[in-house]
């Protein structure tokens, strides 16, 4: 099969949708099916194309790293036609995502979207607190828009987000669920114990028994939640990633008095990323915007027991007692880390379940669902196009 994937972000950017989608093709790739990514060009406004990945050009729009771009060069199209692909699969709703709609009509090939989301927890980013109602009520209508009456068929990545579309929205088409796969290897491996030992004492956490979070430092996060309980906590928290809130935190450090107990590294290298996960004992968690949460699989993965607030994305992966648990408050929350630094043998135990746990999000088992969605968009495409009849010419 040959597959055209379409965002506006992609690898070397370092976020869970272009992660989801370098998961995929490698996946589909080993599965013998060519994958083509058209995206953003990251770092210049120039037109780029190596190794089936096309670039165009994109303008920084100012919320995090994001570009965004609304010039489809011809050069590009010519391009994505020569490909002959047998279905587009749509990663964004705007700029690249509409360039996906515009050549999936204009070249009758399905296309299939998926949903990575939540749009209502950040248009804050765009208003700044000033009309919240009218916002949340434009972003229904595009989600809508996009994602229901555009694509041939719908993936979402959690029951929470199928929830949206099928509860709150209304929506009567089917919409699969597919969580995201994950390298397993990449966290699982054994990383060298001389790297380690050296990055643990460089962050000063030797001897120390560590709570790692994983992710961008923005409000949806809640990471202001970690920091605020962690004055009952008996730990080092180690907090990797960057982000507008950053400073903030920071400053919520200071004023607790935790700056010996509380440890910021920024960014890391995306490369390096599954030996950071080997630095700490537990991963915490208490946002509740996801609509996966790739980093709790990958925490699994590393053999961190999971921590998280009590929402919908995490009910999946995460079973009280297994291999995390699932709080609903902050006593919980403290109750929940303390008795597994007071119980070694019981952290040990969820720590070899974590792992075990993991092998359900692999990248292999991900992409053979989505390849089913993919079959299924392909058919109905053959029946809009022949009126039902079976199509052998592709």
């Amino acid at each position: 099969m040959r597959i055209g994937i379409f965002s506006d972000t992609y690898i070397p950017q370092i976020n869970g949708v272009s992660t989801s989608i370098e998961m995929l093709r490698k996946g589909l790739e080993k599965k013998g099916h060519k994958v083509y990514i058209v995206t953003v060009n990251p770092n210049s406004l120039k037109y780029s194309y190596d190794k089936r990945v096309l670039r165009i050009p994109g303008v920084p729009i100012g919320i995090f790293d994001y570009r965004l771009t609304s010039v489809y060069p011809a050069r590009a199209i010519k391009k994505i036609k020569s490909w002959n692909l047998d279905v587009i699969h749509s990663q964004t709703e705007f700029a690249i995502g509409t360039f996906a709609r515009i050549l999936s009509k204009q070249f009758n090939i399905p296309l299939v979207h998926t949903y990575h989301t939540m749009y209502e927890d950040y248009v804050h980013y765009i208003t700044k607190g000033y009309f919240k109602k009218t916002s949340k009520k434009i972003v229904e209508h595009l989600t809508l828009f996009y994602c229901d009456l555009t694509a041939t068929e719908l993936i979402v990545p959690t029951k929470k987000a199928r929830d949206l579309f099928k509860d709150k929205y209304q929506v009567k088409r089917d919409v699969h669920i597919i969580p995201t796969g994950i390298e397993i290897e990449k966290y699982s491996k054994n990383y060298s114990l001389e790297k380690i030992n050296k990055l643990k004492k460089s962050l000063n956490i030797e001897n120390d028994i560590v709570l790692l979070f994983v992710g961008r430092l923005g409000l949806e996060k809640s990471v202001d939640f970690l920091i605020e309980n962690h004055k009952n906590i008996n730990a080092k928290l180690l907090i990797i990633g960057d982000g507008p809130e950053r400073e903030n935190l920071e400053k919520l450090v200071k004023k607790l008095n935790l700056n010996d107990k509380v440890i910021f590294t920024g960014k890391v290298p995306l490369k390096d990323i599954g030996m950071y996960y080997k630095l700490g004992d537990i991963f915490v968690t208490a946002s509740t915007t996801e609509t996966q949460g790739l980093t709790i699989i990958e925490a699994l993965a590393a053999s961190l027991p999971v921590v998280a607030i009590n929402d919908e994305s995490f009910i999946e992966p995460i079973k009280n007692d297994y291999n995390g648990y699932l709080f609903n408050n902050k006593k919980e929350y403290v109750n929940y880390i303390n008795s597994l630094i007071n119980d070694k043998n019981k952290l040990a135990k969820l720590s070899i379940n974590a792992l075990e746990s993991s092998y359900n999000f692999s990248n292999k088992v991900f992409a053979s669902k989505v390849l089913d969605v993919y079959k299924l968009a392909i058919k109905k495409g053959r029946k809009k196009i022949f009126g039902g009849k079976n199509d052998s010419s592709r």
